[in-house]
């Protein structure tokens, strides 16, 4: 168990990696159009418009890391074979628009701006989502990429038939993240608005379980409740909009 949970943490690097080009264009972006982010600046031009785009750029990668993850993890834990990250990836999108307010609400009959429908609400573009879907893909690749079927299905042999496994997999899956993501949705939240509530001690508990979790490469998934909206924190999204904790409201349940 401890072997795959440091496997998994260095496939995590993968996506992460892409971080530091999103820091140093949006870095560079705001540098050059301060007004993007309501500061004093030009807001046309030359520099803006360069400006601009670099800031769209890096925002492309940070708004997608759901993404990121459900491919690159995938690769990763699957001895970097591409066949694994199209698979994470048709599981995220299956299970993405499978966990939709709107098909939630027509299966479980969920009323709109319920807690449970605010849960249902994250699910899209969350990090979360990408890993498990990353993980699904990975598991797929490894135990079906050697299947061999009939004859007259030979096509859909082998590695052509890790996609189709993971996509019913991945059904199965969404039919269980349809009672048990509210759950696990109020549990990070709780998590998340508890370290919040604490000021610098919450700061402390948050490095500590960061530091506590290295060796497994888990920190990795620590960091995404509070770096990116997977509960509606997105400290990176808010950091790069320019704003501050007075103008974050941290009340997410």
């Amino acid at each position: 168990m401890m072997k795959y949970l440091q496997k998994l943490g260095k496939a995590l690097m993968l996506p992460v990696a892409v971080l530091p080009i999103c820091g140093i264009l949006m870095g560079i972006g705001y540098a050059l159009a301060p007004a993007v982010m309501g500061a004093e600046g030009a807001t046309s031009g030359a520099a803006y418009t360069i400006g601009f785009l670099l800031i769209k750029a890096g925002g492309a990668l940070i708004d997608n890391m759901a993404w990121l993850f459900a491919i690159g993890a995938a690769v990763g834990l699957a001895d970097n074979d591409g066949t694994a990250g199209l698979a994470g990836l048709v599981s995220f999108l299956m299970m993405q628009q499978l966990l939709n307010p709107g098909v939630v609400s027509a299966v479980r009959h969920i009323e709109e701006g319920t807690a449970t429908y605010i849960a249902y609400q994250k699910v899209a573009g969350n990090s979360f989502i990408g890993i498990l879907a990353a993980v699904i893909g990975a598991a797929c690749y490894n135990k079906f990429k050697n299947t061999q079927l009939p004859d007259w299905l030979a096509f859909f042999s082998g590695k052509r038939f890790v996609a189709i496994a993971t996509g019913l997999i991945s059904i199965v899956a969404s039919v269980v993240l349809l009672f048990v993501w509210p759950v696990i949705f109020d549990a990070l939240v709780a998590i998340g608005n508890g370290i919040a509530g604490m000021d610098g001690i919450g700061a402390g508990i948050y490095a500590f379980l960061n530091r506590l979790l290295i060796p497994t490469g888990l920190h990795h998934a620590l960091n995404n409740v509070f770096w990116f909206d997977t509960i509606g924190l997105g400290d990176l999204t808010h950091f790069w909009a320019g704003e501050t904790s007075a103008d974050v409201g941290w009340s997410l349940g």
